[in-house]
């Protein structure tokens, strides 16, 4: 159906996303625009995975600020999905600057052939590095204050995002891996109308994993053995989103976030942040966009601040007021008179 309403061919889009030029001339390159921040590769610091690159971080003063490792290809004895995370956090109590990671599954090509990946994959790449930014940028004196709460953490990562579209950001790394050609306008303009395919399908099914979640959290431990299918079918009907053609995104089998990795009665905080994003940057937007300027305020009043205010403080010290929904169903197309 995508491809039927958009005409949208991943095979004609994949040759202008190469991953090297991705990382460089895009993630790395954004970053660089917005905070002045730059990066030189490391070879002589040890890698666990000769596939791993290392990058140190400098900032805009030229003093060092962080490492960087990015494993992005696929391998057999590696866990599947993409996810940042730090071997060292930043703290000024034990001196420490941060060395950050990210790690996605990408097909590694065959000896001598380019990495080509489809937008969504650039789009992952862009997201992870959101959280690798918010990491690098932490200010905080405490390490217990570096880490960011579930319902807030999302925040930097889904923002950064935004600017694998931006049309400054996107020419600089959107170029055939063969000639250097930027991708055609009408290409373009299909991969921008593409991106809200779906949306009304893709928020149903996410909110529908968020209230499943925070119902199975909702039990008092007092509560005896639930039948597992027989709780997700009354949990989505309590919430009315028993929609026999938009069912959660993850069942509770295999939904890992419902149980480890932090996020137990968290996942909402994706649907959360999405808004605080959005909106954060309808404010870009109408500021100018891609600047240094509005960089450095996004920077020292958001990025940098870890754990160490509380996360209504911190958004309305960037933005000046609180949150507001439309700019998200905006950005899906859901509002009244979006596109």
């Amino acid at each position: 159906m995508r491809k039927a309403r958009f005409d949208l061919d991943e095979s004609q889009v994949k040759p202008y996303f190469e991953l090297n030029t991705v990382l460089e001339k895009g993630v790395l390159y954004a970053a660089n625009q917005l905070y002045g921040v730059s990066f030189k590769e490391c070879h002589d610091i040890p890698v666990y995975n000769p596939d791993v690159r290392v990058f140190e971080v400098f900032d805009r003063d030229g003093k060092h600020l962080a490492l960087f490792y990015g494993d992005y290809l696929k391998r057999d004895n590696k866990q599947g999905g993409a996810w940042n995370s730090s071997f060292v956090g930043q703290s000024q109590l034990l001196g420490t600057t941060p060395v950050i990671y990210n790690v996605a599954n990408l097909p590694k090509p065959a000896p001598g052939q380019p990495a080509l990946i489809s937008f969504d994959d650039v789009t992952t790449m862009f997201h992870e590095f959101g959280h690798a930014l918010h990491g690098f940028f932490s200010n905080i004196a405490y390490p217990s204050l570096g880490a960011s709460a579930r319902d807030f953490v999302e925040f930097p990562s889904q923002f950064n995002e935004h600017w694998a579209l931006d049309p400054k950001v996107f020419a600089h790394y959107a170029v055939n891996y063969k000639t250097g050609a930027p991708m055609p306008a009408p290409l373009v303009g299909k991969i921008r109308r593409a991106a809200k395919f779906n949306q009304g399908y893709a928020l149903g099914e996410l909110i529908a994993a968020a209230e499943l979640d925070m119902q199975w959290h909702a039990l008092p431990a007092s509560a005896p053995k639930q039948d597992v299918d027989a709780f997700e079918t009354a949990a989505l009907a309590k919430t009315g989103l028993d929609v026999v053609h938009v069912p959660p995104r993850y069942r509770t089998s295999y939904f890992q976030h419902i149980w480890s990795g932090g996020y137990a009665a968290g996942y909402y905080g994706y649907l959360w942040t999405q808004m605080l994003e959005n909106d954060a940057f309808t404010w870009f937007t109408a500021h100018g966009g891609l600047t240094r300027a509005n960089g450095d305020r996004f920077r020292n009043l958001v990025l940098s601040r870890g754990h160490s205010q509380d996360y209504d403080t911190i958004f309305r010290n960037f933005y000046g007021k609180d949150p507001d929904i439309r700019p998200m169903l905006e950005d899906r197309g859901l509002a009244s008179g979006a596109n």
